[in-house]
């Protein structure tokens, strides 16, 4: 790696340290030209992960909008930020490990709807209204049905 200084091409490790979550590599550098120190941060470039919506459209996964989209059901609830968070981690954990670059989202759907049921029921029906397209009470009412 060249020096952000000088640019003399050579530099030495003189540490390093892996991040805590396992992802990130922490290198401290130093030139042997000009003596100066930096650090530079490696990581694995993973591909981006493409959703298809209902409508075959491709957008980019984003974990923001599935963040905004699971607290839009779950406010007012027993639902708490950190078992939010563990939802969008356990989504991401299972886009890692089916090793395609594509996914439904009717699956994050799935995913999400299997979570929030385990955790609040409420929630789940709030989820499921959006993303199973209830159109009327008697929808409503057969989903509570499945959950007793």
């Amino acid at each position: 790696m060249y020096c952000i200084f000088c640019t003399n091409t050579e530099t030495e490790v003189i540490e390093t340290r892996v991040s805590d979550d396992g992802t990130t590599v922490r290198r401290r550098r130093q030139c042997p030209k000009c003596q100066r120190r930096f650090t530079s941060y490696e990581r694995v470039e993973e591909l981006p992960i493409l959703v298809i919506k209902r409508d075959s459209r491709r957008e980019r996964f984003n974990r923001d909008k599935l963040r905004s989209g699971i607290f839009k059901s779950s406010e007012k609830t027993s639902v708490t930020a950190s078992q939010i968070e563990k939802i969008i981690s356990h989504i991401e954990q299972e886009l890692k490990q089916m090793d395609a670059s594509e996914v439904e989202s009717k699956q994050l759907g799935t995913w999400v709807a299997k979570w929030l049921k385990q955790i609040d029921k409420v929630a789940y029906i709030r989820f499921a209204s959006v993303f199973k397209r209830f159109v009327d009470i008697e929808d409503i009412r057969k989903e509570v049905k499945t959950l007793k």
